[in-house]
């Protein structure tokens, strides 16, 4: 997985080398009713990409960063987000996020994110307010300003933060702390996002990853464990009292918001299956067992939910060394449709 191999090799960072070819895309393409997909690729490899999904004709264009652009992603792009007119693709080991025009693919800016040149080592990108909220593995949050794309401020938090979520005018930020295994962080950090500091850091479970808030204002965390003895689980906090209410005894490894329901996915790395379940959280049960047919996957990656035509869509990455697929679901959780994208998919931004 992404935060294994970081795990190993995180001081070996180092920037991409950019190789240049002609762009064979004309800017004045219009990008519309499709799917743009990051595909991280290998660590260290150098080969992060982007696929596009055409789904007026099922056809897949992959390696259309390249050849748009005239240069590389880089290495192990590791989140994919559209917010106004642009499209942010957060490349972790390269430590650059690639700011590209919505309509057309063009890359505007590539943004550096190094600290008196050392790599931040990005990873989740979210917006509030006009602002970027950028989770960084040197220990902080880093601000963007998405009119001049500059970064304006750093939020200290915990140990190598993950994910992030808002909630009652604050920013709620988990602490993975992965790269010091077996001593791994426990807390999500709580930040007002009037002042930028930190009210609190919350004890949570070990190993914090994704984070979600429901339709009521209440956080929903997924403490991953140590993927051996402790086990993984969701945790719900309370937003108005930061306090941690639930500790849910089902198995759950990600956590993907499908309207006012949560799809939970699990995979156990000792037999390399995995399920996704449908969770209620207002009735907090899972109302759905086995809500996929993960017959359908070799490696189940990640879920998305496109809430406009209320598709359920999965990346299955092979075994992590073969190009990957995108697999299409309906809202009822039947299986639709299969495209054949890049290595290791991880992120779609939906066009209508």
């Amino acid at each position: 997985m992404r935060y294994v191999s970081l795990i190993v090799l995180f001081n070996l960072l180092l920037s991409c080398n950019k190789e240049k070819t002609e762009p064979t895309i004309s800017d004045s393409v219009f990008h519309q009713n499709g799917m743009l997909v990051l595909c991280e690729g290998l660590f260290q490899q150098n080969n992060s990409s982007l696929s596009w999904i055409n789904l007026d004709d099922g056809t897949v264009e992959n390696q259309y960063f390249l050849n748009k652009n005239g240069h590389l992603l880089g290495d192990t792009g590791n989140d994919l987000v559209e917010y106004g007119s642009k499209v942010y693709v957060v490349v972790n080991v390269s430590s650059t996020i690639e700011v590209l025009d919505k309509k057309s693919l063009a890359s505007l800016k590539q943004i550096d994110m190094k600290s008196n040149g050392v790599p931040k080592s990005p990873r989740k990108i979210k917006f509030h307010n006009g602002l970027g909220y950028i989770t960084c593995y040197d220990g902080y949050v880093d601000v963007l300003d998405t009119n001049n794309l500059s970064i304006i401020t750093r939020i200290k938090v915990g140990e190598n933060p993950e994910d992030l979520t808002f909630a009652n005018e604050k920013m709620y930020v988990t602490n993975s702390g992965g790269l010091n295994v077996p001593n791994v962080d426990s807390t999500v950090s709580v930040i007002n996002l009037n002042t930028n500091e930190e009210l609190k850091k919350i004890t949570v479970g070990k190993n914090p990853g994704g984070i979600v808030t429901d339709s009521d204002g209440d956080v929903y965390v997924i403490a991953r464990g140590n993927y051996g003895s402790i086990p993984s689980r969701m945790v719900r906090l309370n937003s108005s009292s930061d306090v941690v209410e639930e500790t849910f005894s089902f198995n759950a490894s990600g956590i993907t918001k499908m309207d006012d329901n949560f799809l939970i996915r699990y995979s156990d790395f000792n037999t390399l299956s995995s399920t996704v379940n449908l969770f209620d959280p207002l009735t907090e049960t899972i109302i759905e067992s086995d809500f996929l047919d993960m017959s359908q996957f070799t490696t189940l990656y990640s879920v998305a939910y496109n809430a406009i035509n209320q598709k359920i869509v999965c990346t299955d990455a092979m075994s992590y060394t073969n190009s990957g697929y995108v697999k299409v679901f309906n809202k009822l959780g039947v299986f639709e449709k299969s495209y054949h994208v890049g290595l290791n998919p991880n992120a779609i931004v939906f066009y209508e």
